[in-house]
C-alpha cells in the first residue's frame, strides 16, 4: 500500500500543512490500495506563490526553449509507460484497452503542441496595429478522475507552449496516477515553480484556486454543475475560463447506413471508457421503420460486451470508479424502468461473479422518448438509450433537444448527406462514420457543455491575451 504525503511545489516534494487522509480504493474489489494526505488552503497558496514567481521568467522564454521543455516532458513520460497504464487500471478501473489509449494521448499531447508551436504566430500585423499574443499568467488546472493524466498532460503542454505556469488540483481519487506523472515531470528538470500540484478536495483546494487573485485562468474538465460554480467564482477577479463539461451525445444512424456494422459500433461506442466518458454517444437515434431490426442487432452486440477485470486485454467495460458512481448508475437504470422504457438487455444489479467490485451490467433501453430522464441526464455509465425518429428533420430536432452540446455522431453511406446533417447539429465536435479524434482540431462544447476550446492553435490561444500596439 502506498502513502502519498507531499505536495509538489517549486520543483520539490514538499511537506503538507493539510492533515486530512483520503483512502484510495481499488474499484474492482474494494480493497484499500493507498492513502493520500490532502492539502489545504495554505498549501494551495504556497503553490500559487511559487507559480507566480516562476511566471516572471518563464513567460519570457522563446519558442525554441518551450519546444525543448515539451520534448523533455515527452521523453520522461515515455520511460514510465507500463507503470502509467497499470496504475490507471488499478486505481481507476479503466480497461487495459482504454488506459493504453489514454497513455498514447499523454505522449501525443506534447507532440501535437510542439507541432502547433512551430506554426503559431505570437506576433501579428492587424490593420495598423502590431498584435502580441502574451502569456496570461498562472493557470489553475482542475482535472477529473476519468482520464486524469491525459488531462494533466494536455493542459500542461498547452500552458508550457503559452509561457504560463500552473497549479494543478487533480481528483483526489487519482492520487497514485498523479504521483507518477509528477515524478515524470520532476525527472524532466522543469524550471522551478512552473509545475505545481496539490492533492485536495474541490471545496478546499479548488475553491482557493478559483478565488485567489493571482490565478489568471482556470482550465477545468468535469461536471456542468461544478463548472457553473467555477464560472461564478472566477468572475469576481475576471479570471479567464476554459470549461469542458458534460455531454449527452446523440448518435444518428441514417436510413442508408449499413446497420449490421453501424449498430454494434454504436453499442460498443456508448460504452467507451466503461461509459464514463463525456463524449460517449449514449443516445442512439434510429429510423422508426427499422426499430425492430435495430433492437435485435443492439441486443446481440450488448451481449458480446465483456464486463470484468479491467486488466484483461479483452475487457470492454470495467468497474465504475467508486461506489458512489455505481449507485448513481443504478439509480438511473431504475429511473428508466420507472419511466417505462423497454429494457432490452442488462438492468439492475451486478453481473454474476463480479459482486465484489463496482461493476454495472451493460445496459440498453429501447422505445425511449427524448424527454425521459435517461435521455436527458448524463448517467456516466454503460447505459444506452435507443430513440426512434421519423425522418432526417426529426432526427436533427431530437439530437439538438438537450442542454448539452459536446459531441455528436452521424452514420450514412452518403458522406454529403451526413455532412449536411452534421452541419445542423449543435455540438462542438461531430464525427461522421465512426469515432475520430484530431488533437489539432478544437474541442469543446456548445450550450451547457462548456466554454472555450482545447487542443491545437485554438486551445493555445485560450492561454494567451492579445495586446494591440499602435504607433
Amino acid at each position: 500500500m502506498k502513502r502519498i504525503d507531499k505536495a509538489y511545489i517549486n520543483g520539490q516534494f514538499t511537506e503538507l500543512h493539510g492533515k486530512q487522509i483520503f483512502d484510495l480504493i481499488n474499484p474492482s474489489n474494494h480493497e484499500k490500495i493507498g492513502e493520500v494526505i490532502l492539502g489545504d488552503e495554505i498549501d494551495t497558496r504556497n503553490a500559487i506563490a511559487a507559480a507566480k514567481k516562476a511566471f516572471k521568467t518563464f513567460s519570457k522564454t522563446n519558442v525554441v526553449e518551450r519546444i525543448e521543455i515539451l520534448k523533455n516532458l515527452k521523453k520522461a513520460v515515455e520511460k514510465r509507460e507500463k507503470e502509467l497504464i497499470d496504475t490507471m487500471i488499478l486505481e481507476y478501473g479503466g480497461t487495459r484497452q482504454f488506459c493504453t489509449i489514454a497513455y498514447q494521448n499523454m505522449v501525443g499531447a506534447f507532440d501535437h503542441m510542439i507541432e502547433t508551436l512551430q506554426h503559431f504566430e505570437f506576433e501579428r500585423k492587424v490593420g495598423s496595429a502590431l498584435v502580441e499574443m502574451t502569456s496570461l499568467g498562472v493557470v489553475g488546472i482542475i482535472t477529473p478522475w476519468n482520464s486524469s493524466n491525459s488531462f494533466i498532460c494536455n493542459k500542461f503542454a498547452t500552458a508550457v507552449a503559452a509561457g504560463c505556469t500552473v497549479v494543478v488540483k487533480p481528483s483526489e481519487m487519482s492520487a497514485l496516477q498523479t504521483q507518477l506523472i509528477i515524478e515524470c515531470f520532476h525527472e524532466a528538470a522543469l524550471p522551478e515553480g512552473v509545475f505545481n500540484v496539490v492533492n485536495g478536495l474541490g471545496n478546499v483546494v479548488g475553491n482557493e484556486i478559483v478565488n485567489h487573485p493571482d490565478i489568471a485562468k482556470i482550465s477545468f474538465t468535469g461536471s456542468t454543475q461544478t463548472g457553473k460554480m467555477i464560472a461564478k467564482g472566477a468572475v469576481d477577479s475576471m479570471k479567464r475560463v476554459t470549461l469542458e463539461l458534460g455531454g449527452k451525445s446523440p448518435n444518428i444512424i441514417l436510413d442508408d447506413a449499413d446497420f449490421e456494422k453501424a449498430i454494434p459500433q454504436a453499442v460498443f461506442g456508448a460504452y467507451m471508457n466503461s461509459g464514463q466518458a463525456c463524449i460517449a454517444p449514449t443516445r442512439l437515434l434510429v429510423p422508426q421503420s427499422r426499430l425492430e431490426e435495430v433492437n435485435q442487432l443492439a441486443k446481440e452486440a450488448a451481449l458480446q460486451v465483456v464486463v470484468g477485470d479491467p486488466a484483461n486485454e479483452n475487457t470492454n467495460v470495467g468497474p465504475m470508479v467508486s461506489e458512489k458512481q455505481y449507485e448513481r448508475v443504478q439509480h438511473y437504470i431504475q429511473v428508466g424502468l420507472d419511466e417505462n422504457a423497454e429494457l432490452l438487455v442488462g438492468g439492475m444489479g451486478k453481473p454474476e461473479g463480479l459482486e465484489n467490485g463496482n461493476f454495472v451490467k451493460a445496459t440498453v433501453f429501447t422505445n425511449v422518448r427524448n424527454d425521459m430522464r435517461i435521455a436527458q441526464k448524463e448517467i456516466f455509465g454503460p447505459v444506452l438509450s435507443i430513440i426512434s425518429y421519423q425522418n432526417d428533420e426529426d432526427a436533427i430536432a431530437i439530437a439538438n433537444d438537450t442542454l448539452y452540446g459536446l459531441a455528436a455522431y452521424v452514420t450514412s453511406s452518403d458522406e454529403n448527406r451526413a455532412l449536411k446533417v452534421a452541419s445542423r447539429i449543435e455540438a462542438g465536435r461531430v464525427c461522421i462514420n465512426g469515432f475520430k479524434h484530431d488533437p489539432l482540431a478544437p474541442f469543446g462544447g456548445f450550450k451547457q457543455s462548456g466554454i472555450g476550446r482545447e487542443f491545437g492553435a485554438f486551445g493555445l490561444e485560450e492561454y494567451l491575451e492579445p495586446k494591440s500596439i499602435l504607433v
